[in-house]
């Protein structure tokens, strides 16, 4: 699909910022589409064009019950003219939820795993790979070659994004993150928030796929005891960002982001002069799955 490409990019204002004697900014993927919004894009973007390139019937891929992913793929996949079969983590419900509704309403097929099966990656994507032998596999998040290729051109598509000293984003599959340190400045220094419990076996596997950079550090405090996870805390920190700075966020992703950006200013994380950049990854709908009035947008 082709959508006009050009990241909005906010200027947060905040006395403690001033203090801090730092300057920070968000750039906004979250507005770029109304579905397949954020990073979603940029990651489905050359899996799409190898798909079409290849003559695949469509794409199969996987996530969770409330995945941002599989929303953003059967859309992009409608728009290609691609069929879409999602496999999912979990048992069937008798009644879908609101994500998995839209797939199946825009015409993706559900195939359901049970979650000890499904974390089994190594069989998992053979497996299906082998049933669906004309489709074209994308792994869970988008994180293969192909979405990591698309998330390198991240930055290309902000203004002056070389200015900055610092890039900060969350971490989910590392597609993303990966992209944006392959593609940053050697003089900037790369900051992912994992929102993944117990993944610091994530730091290896970075600093293999990554070398000979060595511009970028993941820290894993921010996660809220798990992917998914959340408390009264970080709900009342989203609505407060919210309310000052008019940019919501989701539990998932960037709530967790923007409440570490938060927490590691004021432990004065960044000297004075530093310029951050923030990557707003979408994945709002994720938020539909929350009692109505938790969040105040």
């Amino acid at each position: 699909m082709q959508i006009n490409v050009h990241i909005r990019v906010d200027e947060l204002k905040d006395e403690m910022y001033l203090l801090s004697g730092i300057e920070v900014a968000v750039a906004r993927l979250d507005l770029l589409h109304p579905v397949v919004s954020g990073n979603k894009y940029f990651k489905l973007k050359y899996n799409i064009e190898n798909a079409k390139t290849q003559n695949k019937t469509g794409i199969i891929t996987f996530g969770g019950a409330y995945s941002n992913h599989l929303a953003a793929t059967v859309f992009a996949c409608k728009e290609a003219g691609l069929e879409s079969v999602a496999v999912v983590r979990g048992e069937k419900t008798s009644e879908l939820n609101h994500t998995l509704r839209f797939c199946k309403e825009m015409g993706m097929q559900l195939e359901f795993v049970n979650r000890n099966k499904y974390n089994n990656k190594e069989l998992l994507y053979p497996f299906f790979q082998k049933k669906y032998e004309s489709w074209y596999l994308v792994p869970e998040g988008g994180n293969n070659e192909a979405g990591e290729k698309g998330c390198s051109e991240i930055l290309s598509h902000i203004d002056h994004s070389n200015l900055y000293t610092h890039i900060i984003c969350d971490i989910g599959s590392g597609a993303t993150f990966s992209g944006i340190v392959k593609s940053s400045q050697a003089h900037q220094k790369v900051i992912g928030i994992v929102v993944l419990k117990g993944a610091e076996v994530m730091d290896k596997i970075f600093v293999n796929n990554l070398a000979p950079r060595n511009n970028f550090q993941l820290i894993h405090d921010y996660h809220f005891n798990g992917y998914a996870k959340k408390n009264d805390e970080l709900i009342s920190f989203m609505n407060r960002f919210y309310l000052q700075h008019q940019i919501p966020t989701d539990f998932v992703y960037t709530g967790k982001l923007f409440y570490a950006l938060h927490s590691l200013i004021t432990k004065n994380y960044f000297p004075p002069g530093s310029k951050i950049l923030c990557m707003h990854t979408g994945g709002l709908q994720g938020n539909l799955s929350l009692p109505p009035g938790t969040l105040v947008y």
